[in-house]
């Protein structure tokens, strides 16, 4: 991911890792020359608000094959088999429970080590 470049490019330029710069990322040398694997089994994502873009608030886990998503505004869940389904586009939590909730678990884990904040109903928004 995108956090990944900063240790890359600083490994690939010779220079010191500056772990406390970038903690989320680990530097892709050893993938980028064949010379080792990558030192991580998940990869987390945390959107709490929504985004111009269309982004709604979320967390998200990639596992091997697998990326849960769960969508805050409903609580619901997807999850998708990247390796045969790139594009996302068959939701398998229903056909594979066991391995959506044990991703689940990962992620709510997750969230409570960082201390995540998940978005509130705001009791004094009045619409216009």
């Amino acid at each position: 991911t995108s956090t990944d470049f900063y240790p890359t490019l600083l490994e690939m330029a010779g220079l010191d890792l500056i772990p406390e710069q970038h903690k989320d990322g680990v530097s892709l040398v050893p993938l980028l020359t064949g010379s080792g694997a990558l030192e991580r089994e998940d990869i987390f994502w945390h959107y709490p608000h929504y985004a111009n873009q269309g982004g709604t608030p979320g967390s998200s886990i990639r596992s091997g094959d697998y990326k849960l998503i769960e969508f805050y505004e409903d609580a619901h869940l997807e999850l998708y088999n990247l390796r045969d389904d790139i594009n996302e586009s068959q939701n398998l939590i229903d056909e594979l429970p066991d391995i959506g909730a044990r991703l689940k678990q990962k992620l709510e884990a997750w969230r409570v080590s960082i201390k995540a904040k998940k978005p509130e109903p705001n009791s004094d928004y009045e619409p216009w």
